[in-house]
């Protein structure tokens, strides 16, 4: 009895401060409150995938977020009633890193994109090579298609704008790190693939790399889906 008690008590502390800091209340840094607007200068923690999250349904904390990240984004018209419904989502012309070419993106994608590239991308490169990456290669994000192609498969993240194919990198010096030639090497190019890799797995829902099977030889795919895979 005495313990169900404790239980009690405990839970309405618990709710009582979630509700102050709803209300504005009691002062969090915005980090650590979870109605905030995600910034993707700040360092990611517990909160960030539940913020990520609720980009999905509000273009106007998407449009908070994205303000935060340092891409050029053009929003694209929803397309409800497509075979592949399309709402809430971006065209990713860059930012402070260029693109091999623009790619679709949800909400949640570009952002977490964002993330990957301050938090885990460019802090791998600089430990590695001392510089930073100046473009992202990639082979694509949306495409209306089932898993692997086949026709009796679930949708495939890309059928939502929800997935991205990285083929490679180019540091500021002109040197270019491929998934498909560097990948299986014993050297720092793999390390910083592998280091790429894992920091990914911290911030993407799903990251497969040439570990996870052969379709995954040439690239490494990311998504924001449901799921949680770091492979």
């Amino acid at each position: 009895m005495r313990l169900r008690w404790w239980l009690l008590f405990l839970l309405l502390i618990i709710g009582s401060t979630a509700a102050g800091v709803w209300r504005g209340w009691i002062a969090v840094p915005p980090q650590w409150n979870p109605w905030a607007p995600l910034d993707v200068a700040a360092a990611p923690n517990v909160l960030t995938r539940y913020k990520l999250m609720r980009l999905r349904a509000d273009a106007q904390l998407c449009d908070q977020a994205l303000a935060t990240s340092g891409l050029r984004v053009n929003r694209q018209a929803d397309s409800p009633d497509a075979t592949c419904p399309l709402l809430n989502t971006l065209r990713i012309q860059g930012g402070e890193v260029a693109l091999s070419s623009s790619f679709l993106a949800s909400c949640p994608l570009a952002v977490t994109f964002a993330l990957f590239e301050r938090h885990a991308l460019q802090p791998a490169a600089q430990a590695i090579y001392g510089q930073a990456v100046a473009r992202v290669d990639h082979l694509g994000s949306f495409a209306c298609r089932n898993v692997y192609g086949r026709e009796n498969a679930r949708r495939s993240q890309h059928a939502s704008a929800d997935a991205l194919d990285i083929a490679g990198f180019r540091l500021a010096d002109g040197r270019t790190i491929s998934v498909l030639k560097d990948w299986p090497g014993d050297n720092r190019d793999a390390q910083f693939l592998r280091q790429v890799r894992d920091g990914g797995c911290g911030l993407f829902s799903v990251v497969l790399s040439p570990d996870y099977n052969a379709a995954h030889h040439n690239h490494f795919h990311v998504d924001v889906g449901p799921w949680s895979v770091c492979r």
